[in-house]
């Protein structure tokens, strides 16, 4: 039986209620308050420690998301741990949650196709991390000013912004691998503890895994390490293995448009920096370097989504 009208049908009605759902939920309430407490700690500790160090720094501005001083890591490194919490509290129960309620029959039933419903889920997500961060960035923004009392460059907001965009399609990585789970797994219980489990598994043990992998692929020259260096080989193999992980792309993208210093994001080797000038890049070419790593993680995205869309237009869906 083929279909009649657009497979969207619906799609901003489903995209509507579930952003009010989620901006008016008790869940939201908490990683709300989570991110914003650990994003003004590590404010705080970055505006002190511009005081006290920077003097004539063009990018005051971008050091705001990178500075950090012990015990508390910088704001992006917060975020690098705690997008994936918030995604993953978004999403887990996206598919599953209607089965437990027993309301997933009941909206099929409406002039709403499945692809409408699935893509409706997602960009509410999407949505809400989106004007989470955009509030984040305006409030680290205007304190940053009015503290430190140095307006922004052009460029200084053009590459935060940038930034913004990589940060939601980090998120957006880890919400359609919940989303994907939640359709997979009926308890939501076990879907969040999948989610979890490979967000733990990619972001703490696969970065202690790949060096070990890469040795067995590309084992170390004795030559090289003997004069204290890694061998090219197995340095890039090991750099290859981790850039499987979400966290490491992201990490490598923060770097490359937070730092306009950056020329490089993988192993460096000596022949490479000659002929090489100090200095900032203009954002093109940080951009330039970020590219494939911002471009893995939209991939990703899309790969795990469609992984979910499949899963789940051939379910069955039982009154």
């Amino acid at each position: 039986m083929r279909r009649e009208g657009s497979p969207w049908q619906g799609l901003g009605a489903v995209t509507m209620k579930e952003l009010a759902d989620h901006l008016s939920s008790a869940r939201m309430r908490v990683l709300e308050w989570l991110v914003v407490l650990t994003a003004f700690a590590a404010l705080y500790v970055a505006i002190d420690t511009i005081r006290q160090t920077t003097a004539e720094d063009p990018f005051v501005l971008l050091k705001l998301f990178t500075v950090s001083r012990n015990p508390l890591p910088s704001l992006v490194s917060l975020l690098v741990f705690l997008l994936p919490l918030m995604a993953i509290g978004l999403g887990f129960d996206a598919v599953n949650g209607e089965h437990s309620r027993r309301t997933l029959s009941r909206i099929l039933s409406q002039p709403i196709y499945r692809d409408a419903l699935l893509a409706g889920k997602f960009l509410a997500g999407l949505g809400t991390i989106g004007i989470s961060l955009i509030c984040l960035w305006l409030l680290v923004v205007g304190f940053g000013v009015y503290l430190l009392g140095v307006p922004p460059s052009g460029e200084e907001i053009a590459r935060s912004l940038v930034f913004l965009l990589f940060a939601l399609a980090y998120a957006g990585v880890w919400l359609a691998l919940a989303l994907l789970l939640s359709i997979v797994f009926r308890s939501a219980a076990t879907a969040a503890l999948v989610a979890l489990g490979v967000w733990l598994f990619l972001s703490v043990l696969w970065p202690l895994l790949a060096p070990a992998i890469a040795q067995l692929i590309a084992p170390p020259d004795l030559r090289y390490e003997l004069l204290g260096f890694s061998t090219p080989e197995t340095l890039q193999w090991t750099t290859a293995l981790q850039r499987l992980s979400p966290n490491q792309l992201f990490t490598e993208v923060v770097l490359a448009t937070l730092s306009p210093t950056t020329r490089s994001v993988g192993p460096v080797f000596l022949e490479q920096l000659q002929g090489a000038v100090n200095g900032p890049l203009p954002l093109r070419e940080s951009l330039a370097i970020a590219w494939p790593q911002g471009v893995a993680l939209v991939a990703g995205t899309i790969v795990l989504f469609t992984a979910g869309y499949v899963v789940f237009q051939r379910q069955e869906v039982r009154a």
